[in-house]
């Protein structure tokens, strides 16, 4: 009897010693060499295999610029990138807080409205899963009309049959801001949601009188119809582009020089900036390489606005938190993130 208790006995202890040897050998691997390869598999997976870059109008800016940028991120980091034409900046803010793509261009006010929960924001609410990238080029605010009209100020514009933009997009709020500062509200113009093209097409046909138009210049919708039609752009006086700047610091000074579009005189107006915003979901090294890609490959960009893109104008405008990968790049090379 004792010698069957005795082996038994010898039984579990060596089945405990085996036991014991494997948990051993498993929180050894997970603490060291384990652990590692398991947050670098991890790592590794993170990193999409396609990005989805919401734009604009193909008339516009934001969509050919859009393709080249895609196509030096695709280059550059491996990343199938896709420019998609969309509404502009307040839809793109929203597709991207709801998940629908996963870097997109904004204006940096419409990004400063978003995290605030206003204007375009007031129903959705505050946008908190978006971040900057980093700001691109000057978007000019164009009041365009034919030459042979009689509008020649924004007061001109009272009663008059205007597009403001697409119904989402920053240039309608521009508006809204430059009538407010000349003491006018969307009720003193017969207001038209209208985008680039089809603002042009108005104008040819006569079926409106001007068209507020945010887009870096020259831009493609205006430039044809310059091409068929003489064009003005009307000018905001200096005392209002103060006002406005005041109030609203994420504007500035601008001027569409003589010769763009056929004019024959500068004009003086103001612009906002666009930037690229990214979700925050996306993982730091991947916004890191796209950042990276970026700004050390602007001289591949054939688009004009091409040269406006660069490191020192990297930060301007930008009133919201930037994602950890742009941020660690832009430290890297000295740009200051204060």
């Amino acid at each position: 009897m004792k010698k069957k208790f005795f082996a038994l006995l010898s039984v579990v202890f060596a089945l405990s010693l085996f036991l014991v040897a494997c948990g051993g050998g498993s929180e050894s691997s997970g603490g060291n060499s384990g652990g590692s390869n398991e947050g670098e598999k991890s790592k590794t997976e993170e990193k999409p295999k396609f990005l989805s870059m919401l734009t604009g109008g193909t008339s516009g800016t934001y969509y050919p610029l859009g393709g080249e940028i895609a196509k030096i991120i695709e280059d550059k980091t491996g990343i199938q990138t896709d420019a998609v034409s969309s509404n502009a900046s307040a839809d793109n803010v929203i597709a991207l807080s709801e998940g629908n793509a996963e870097i997109a261009f904004v204006q940096t006010d419409v990004m400063a409205a978003a995290v605030e929960g206003i204007n375009a924001f007031e129903q959705t609410g505050k946008v908190t899963n978006v971040l900057a990238l980093g700001s691109l080029y000057p978007e000019t605010i164009q009041i365009v009309t034919l030459a042979k009209s009689n509008i020649n100020s924004v007061e001109d514009l009272k009663g008059k049959k205007v597009s403001v933009g697409a119904p989402g997009s920053g240039t309608y709020i521009n508006a809204q801001q430059i009538l407010e500062v000349h003491g006018m509200t969307m009720d003193d113009i017969d207001a038209q949601n209208l985008d680039f093209a089809e603002s042009t097409g108005g104008l040819q046909d006569g079926n409106i009188d001007a068209a507020f138009i945010t887009a870096g210049t020259p831009t493609g919708a205006v430039e044809g119809l310059s091409a068929t039609n003489p064009v003005k752009i009307v000018p905001i006086a200096q005392d209002k582009v103060d006002a406005l700047v005041k109030k609203y610091p994420y504007y500035a000074e601008d001027t569409i020089a003589a010769g763009t579009y056929g004019l024959k005189e500068d004009v003086n107006t103001v612009a906002v900036l666009a930037m690229l915003a990214v979700v925050d979901s996306l993982p730091e090294d991947t916004v890191y390489e796209i950042t990276k890609a970026i700004y050390e490959n602007t001289g591949s960009i054939t688009h004009a606005k091409g040269k406006y893109i660069k490191l020192e104008n990297a930060l301007k405008g930008i009133g919201i938190d930037l994602h950890p990968g742009a941020e660690k790049y832009f430290k890297e090379v000295g740009v200051s993130t204060e």
